[in-house]
């Protein structure tokens, strides 16, 4: 069974290819996101980081490169990504 061929969603502008991911190793944790939606996976492929919705692993792939990756990271740790408190 080979993975699906996904293109990446970005703007038109910085369009990037998904690279092969039939031998991807893809991590993710078992539990939903704490807002209740699906949870994500993620696999480091060649020079990129690509992710998905871990409970559909058809589902079209994010890809990352390592800068983009990094600043996300960043902006999870600093809270830019948090939902308002109610």
């Amino acid at each position: 069974m080979t993975a699906p061929d996904h293109e990446a969603q970005q703007a038109p502008s910085q369009k990037k290819i998904c690279p092969d991911l039939t031998n991807a190793v893809w991590h993710g944790s078992d539990e939903p996101t704490p807002a209740g939606g699906g949870r994500i996976e993620v696999a480091f492929v060649e020079d990129v980081i690509c992710m998905r919705n871990g409970e559909d692993p058809n589902s079209p792939v994010l890809v990352f490169t390592k800068a983009e990756w990094d600043a996300f990271v960043e902006g999870a740790k600093d809270g830019e990504f948090d939902l308002p408190l109610e």
